[in-house]
C-alpha cells in the first residue's frame, strides 16, 4: 500500500504542510501532552515552551486541534482530509501506509476517525450535537479522536454553532477536520474560520490528474490524458470519465446541446432533456441504496416475523420508516443536484473553448473531441457571443446553489443560450 499522502495530486505544499503537523502532533503524543496549541499566532514565550515539550517541533506552525481543506471542486479536499487523519492515527506519525493506523483510517473502519459525508443538503443540528458528544470520548486507540466534515459549507446555522462550541472548548485528543470550497462567510461562518487552520489546496494540473489515473486505476495512458482533460482537473469526474460508458455518453449528449439550440421550443425541448438526464442518473446511483436500507431497516423492526406482536411492532415503525423516507429523498435530490451540475461543468468548458478560440488564446481546448464545433461557435459568435453564453451557464449554476428549483434555472439558461 502507498503512503497515505499519494492519491492526494499536484498539491506538493499542502502535502509538505501536513507532514509536518502529522510529526508534531506524534511529538506531542511522545511527549505526553494533554493538548494541542490553539489554531492562530502563539507569543515567543509559549512556542519556546511547546517546543521544549515536544522535542524541539513546534505546534503553533505543525499542529492545532481544527483545521479547514478549501479548494475548487476535485481538488481532492476530502482526499487531503483522510489523508491527514491517517498520518495522525499512523503510529510512526508519517502516514506510512502501512500500519494497522493508516490502513483501518484509508479503509473508513478506524474506531476513533469518524467522516460526516452529507447526503441532503445540509447538516442539521442533531447530527452535529451526536457527533460532537462522540467525539469528546477518549480515543480507544490512544491517538486521537478525529471528525471530517465534508461539505462543511452544508452546515445549517444551528449546526454550526454546535461545532463552533466544540472547536472553541476542544477536547484534549480531538482533531476537527473541515473540507469547503473556500473561506468565505458563504460556506463557512467567519467565527469558525477564525479558530482553525486553513490548508488551500489547487485546482490540479491535467498532467499530473492522468498520471494518477493510470498508476492507481490501470487506465490506459491516452484515455487517462483525455479524460484529466475532459474533467477540467476533477479527479473523481476524470476517474468517471475514463471507467463509465454511461457517463462517456452523457456528457456528449450534454455537449451536442449548443446544436440543438434552433429556435424557443428547442431550448425548452433541450431543458427538458438534460434535467430528465440528471434525474435518472441519480435514480441510478441512489436506487440500491435506498432499497438496501429499508430492507434492513424492516428487518430490525420485525418485517416477516411470526411471532407474537410482530404485526403490532410493524405498525409502530411507520414513524421510523417515514423518516427513513424522508432522508433518501434529500439524498435523491442533493444527487440530481450533482448530476446537473457535472452537466453544467461540461457545457461551460464547451463555451469556454469557444471563447479562448474567438480571442486566439494559446491554451488547449478542455473538450478536444469537440474543438470543432467550438470553433464553428467561435466564428458565429465572436468572443462577446461566447463569453454571454459561459456567463449563461454559471449563472445558472449559482441560481440552483442558491435553491432556485433547477427546471426554472435550466429553462432560463437554455433560452440565454439561444439568444445569445
Amino acid at each position: 500500500m502507498p503512503e497515505v499522502f499519494a492519491d492526494l495530486v499536484g498539491q506538493d505544499e499542502a502535502v509538505v504542510e501536513l507532514r509536518r503537523a502529522a510529526a508534531a502532533a506524534a511529538a506531542v503524543l511522545r511527549a505526553g501532552a494533554s493538548a494541542l496549541v490553539p489554531a492562530g499566532p502563539a507569543s515567543g514565550d509559549t512556542v519556546a515552551a511547546d517546543d521544549a515539550a515536544t522535542g524541539g517541533v513546534d505546534p503553533s506552525t505543525g499542529m492545532t486541534h481544527a483545521w479547514i481543506f478549501t479548494g475548487p471542486p476535485g481538488s481532492g479536499r476530502s482526499v487531503a482530509a483522510r489523508a491527514f487523519a491517517a498520518a495522525l492515527q499512523c503510529v510512526h506519525g508519517t502516514g506510512c501506509g502501512e500500519c494497522p493506523g493508516c490502513h483501518t483510517t484509508m479503509g473508513g473502519t478506524h474506531a476513533d476517525v469518524r467522516m460526516v459525508v452529507p447526503e441532503g443538503l445540509s447538516i442539521g443540528v442533531g447530527e452535529m450535537r451526536a457527533l460532537v458528544l462522540r467525539a469528546a470520548s477518549t480515543p480507544s486507540g490512544g491517538r486521537w479522536q478525529v471528525v471530517v466534515i465534508e461539505d462543511a459549507d452544508r452546515l445549517t446555522e444551528a449546526a454550526g454553532n454546535a461545532l463552533l462550541k466544540a472547536i472553541e472548548e476542544p477536547p484534549p485528543r480531538t482533531v476537527f477536520l473541515l473540507c469547503a470550497p473556500s473561506t468565505h462567510p458563504d460556506d463557512i461562518s467567519v467565527t469558525i474560520r477564525s479558530r482553525c487552520r486553513v490548508v488551500p489546496l489547487r485546482q490540479p494540473p491535467a498532467p499530473a490528474v492522468a498520471e494518477v489515473l493510470v498508476r492507481r486505476d490501470g487506465i490506459a495512458p491516452d484515455v487517462a490524458q483525455w479524460a484529466a482533460a475532459a474533467a477540467q482537473g476533477h479527479v473523481g469526474r476524470a476517474r468517471r470519465l475514463a471507467r463509465d460508458p454511461e457517463a462517456r455518453k452523457r456528457r456528449e449528449a450534454v455537449l451536442a446541446v449548443p446544436r440543438r439550440l434552433t429556435g424557443v421550443g428547442a431550448a425548452f425541448d433541450a431543458a427538458s432533456a438534460l434535467i430528465e438526464a440528471a434525474e435518472a442518473e441519480a435514480e441510478a446511483s441512489v436506487t440500491e441504496a435506498d432499497t438496501t436500507e429499508r430492507a434492513a431497516l424492516e428487518t430490525a423492526l420485525g418485517a416477516g416475523g411470526t411471532g407474537r406482536g410482530a404485526a403490532g411492532a410493524m405498525r409502530g415503525a411507520a414513524g421510523q420508516l417515514k423518516e427513513l423516507e424522508k432522508r433518501q429523498k434529500s439524498r435523491a435530490t442533493r444527487a440530481q443536484r450533482d448530476a446537473l451540475d457535472r452537466a453544467l461543468v461540461d457545457l461551460a468548458g464547451f463555451y469556454r473553448d469557444a471563447l479562448t478560440m474567438a480571442l486566439r488564446a494559446p491554451v488547449a481546448p478542455v473538450h478536444t473531441d469537440t474543438a470543432a464545433l467550438a470553433g464553428a461557435g467561435a466564428q458565429k459568435w465572436d468572443a462577446e457571443g461566447s463569453l454571454r453564453r459561459l456567463e449563461a451557464v454559471l449563472a445558472c449554476r449559482a441560481a440552483i446553489e442558491a435553491n432556485v428549483k433547477p427546471r426554472i434555472a435550466v429553462e432560463a439558461m437554455m433560452l440565454a443560450l439561444w439568444k445569445g
